[in-house]
């Protein structure tokens, strides 16, 4: 049995897979249970930010209410900012003017929480205090930067992307910090294993010349994050990990 108070909870990302993770950190806040280590990639980094702020059900009602909104998500994005997603509606407009972010409850977090963004000159994994996040969420939009489909986003004039593409499921870094029992939401499967696609391909190919670290780093995404999934499923047969894992394909 993990002992909560003393876990780290890892979250995947996933895009609108993550609802799953929604799901079980609302069930969390209904048992009041707050973990002091939290470590969000991509997608779960913004259920992340919904769970300290103790805002149950609001990752479903933005997904219910704008999954369809093509000021949320649409090819016309692109025209005005190079994204499938729109940045300001979605990092902006809704949580500080539609689904109210609760920043007040979000900040008095005595935690930790760490989100996690590629370099895209290094092709190495940054983690960064998600508690010294701006208003315009430019945290969230630099771990959820998938490339092709985002543009670079610049934190201190570095253009960072995805953290998933460096650390999918950074449980090596909680051990790291000195946790040794783990809580871990995937959004895949269970028994799924990554294998290289014609997106993954053209990407690779698209970067190659502005960023060849990130793009050698996409091809070896896929050894990386099986590696990590055996990892996982080692720890919890070992007791020191529960893993909750969608089976929904």
């Amino acid at each position: 049995m993990v002992n909560l108070n003393s876990s780290s909870l890892i979250l995947e990302g996933g895009t609108f897979r993550t609802v799953y993770t929604a799901g079980i950190l609302d069930a969390m806040l209904d048992h009041e249970i707050m973990l002091p280590y939290i470590i969000g990639i991509s997608a779960g980094a913004i259920n992340a930010c919904s769970y300290i702020s103790k805002q149950k059900e609001r990752t479903l009602r933005v997904f219910v209410d704008y999954r369809h909104d093509k000021r949320y998500m649409g090819i016309r994005n692109f025209l005005k900012e190079k994204s499938i997603f729109g940045l300001n509606f979605a990092y902006d407009v809704i949580p500080n003017q539609l689904e109210l972010f609760d920043w007040d409850t979000y900040q008095k977090y005595e935690g930790t929480i760490l989100v996690g963004v590629t370099n895209a000159l290094t092709g190495e994994v940054e983690y960064m205090n998600a508690l010294e996040m701006d208003r315009e969420c430019t945290l969230l939009r630099a771990t959820c930067a998938i490339p092709i489909l985002f543009p670079e986003i610049k934190i201190n004039n570095i253009p960072y992307f995805d953290g998933g593409l460096a650390d999918p499921i950074p449980i090596k870094k909680a051990i790291e910090d000195g946790y040794q029992k783990h809580v871990i939401i995937l959004t895949r499967p269970n028994g799924y294993r990554k294998e290289l696609d014609r997106q993954s391909k053209w990407a690779m190919r698209l970067l190659k010349k502005k960023y060849p670290k990130l793009a050698d780093l996409i091809e070896d995404r896929i050894d990386n994050y099986n590696e990590t999934l055996d990892y996982c499923e080692q720890l919890e047969k070992e007791g020191k990990a529960l893993s909750f894992v969608q089976n929904m394909q």
